[in-house]
């Protein structure tokens, strides 16, 4: 459980596309940035949901994939330093007394800000439930959605549901610290990265984890805590022990939290301005897929425009008495200075 509160200068909330762009223009104004995001790697719907699928409308790329995109703006804003905190979800935002705000995570971390900015998407990812009898009674004290803390999985017989990156990243983290590993998918195909999906089969083949094809059919335990697990393969029933499960069933977009935090919504989005992208809170950003204005295009390329605007709104508020001058990257030797190419 985190004990200190951290100071920044900007709390972001989602760690897309979106959000990772907004840091590079807030860096650029000298903001200093925390990103929360709920998933466990950056890159939100384009490295969850389609990784691999070419996207047409970034200007100056004709064909780019959602993992490549992200790829290049982590290396875009790598001057900036920003900071990640993955498997977190933000629960509250509170107006200090004193200006600001108190922006508090699922797992208790305060964060003590200036300016909160939303850039969730759709809302956030919320991990889909396997269809399994009485899984529920397992949630959050042997089966898991979600990695926190590593060494809480060590010595576990653990078996990990899906055929995605996740769930092959998982694995591999996780297999040399296990008592026992096995990954369970419905079918011999995966939709993971090759290189992820040959380096599990290369597991297999060494005998330091099990590959079981088939769907999960019931689980056994008791007071919350997991002793086997029935998978239904072709016409058998099979019996594994398993202390730990994770499924990665792939993940649902809803708005959470935010619907909470006294902003003005229509239709479940943040309703903003189109001159700074602020909500109906002074101080709390909206920008991307997750908010609300006449016209709204829910483009990546809209949203990096809004990020550009917000920032500037935001600097004057971070820092009211300073004299914002606008500058070009291509021509200010001082920008030019900040990313590290002067």
């Amino acid at each position: 459980m985190p004990t200190n509160e951290i100071t920044t200068d900007v709390v972001i909330i989602g760690a897309g596309p979106i959000g990772l762009f907004a840091v590079f223009e807030l860096g650029l104004l000298d903001l200093k940035c925390h990103l929360v995001d709920i998933l466990d790697r950056a890159g939100g719907q384009c490295t969850e949901l389609y990784p691999e699928k070419p996207i047409y409308d970034i200007p100056g790329f004709p064909v780019i994939s959602g993992q490549e995109l992200t790829d290049n703006l982590m290396k875009q804003i790598a001057p900036f330093k920003p900071t990640f905190h993955y498997n977190r979800m933000i629960v509250s935002v509170q107006k200090r007394d004193e200006g600001g705000f108190k922006v508090t995570d699922d797992e208790g971390q305060v964060f003590n800000c200036k300016i909160v900015v939303v850039a969730a998407g759709g809302g956030s990812f919320q991990p889909k439930r396997p269809p399994v009898p009485g899984i529920e009674e397992y949630e959050d004290s042997s089966v898991f959605y979600a990695v926190r803390r590593m060494e809480e999985f060590a010595d576990h017989d653990i078996v990990i549901v899906g055929g995605g990156d996740s769930a092959l990243d998982w694995v591999h983290s996780l297999q040399p610290i296990a008592r026992s590993m096995t990954l369970v998918h419905r079918r011999p195909e995966f939709r993971g990265a090759p290189a992820s999906v040959n380096r599990m089969r290369e597991l297999v083949e060494a005998g330091k984890m099990k590959l079981i094809v088939g769907q999960v059919s019931g689980l056994t335990g008791e007071d919350g805590m997991l002793s086997s697990m029935s998978i239904k393969s072709g016409d058998e029933v099979i019996e594994i022990p398993v202390t730990r499960m994770l499924p990665f069933f792939g993940l649902t977009m809803k708005l959470g939290p935010v619907a909470d935090w006294g902003l003005e919504l229509n239709d479940n989005l943040i309703s903003v301005d189109t001159e700074k992208f602020e909500s109906s809170v002074p101080g709390v950003f909206a920008i991307g897929d997750i908010n609300h204005y006449p016209g709204k295009l829910k483009l990546i390329l809209s949203g990096f425009h809004e990020a550009a605007l917000m920032a500037q709104a935001a600097k004057k508020i971070v820092a009211p008495d300073e004299r914002i001058v606008f500058q070009y990257t291509t021509s200010s030797t001082k920008l030019q200075k900040k990313l590290g190419v002067k």
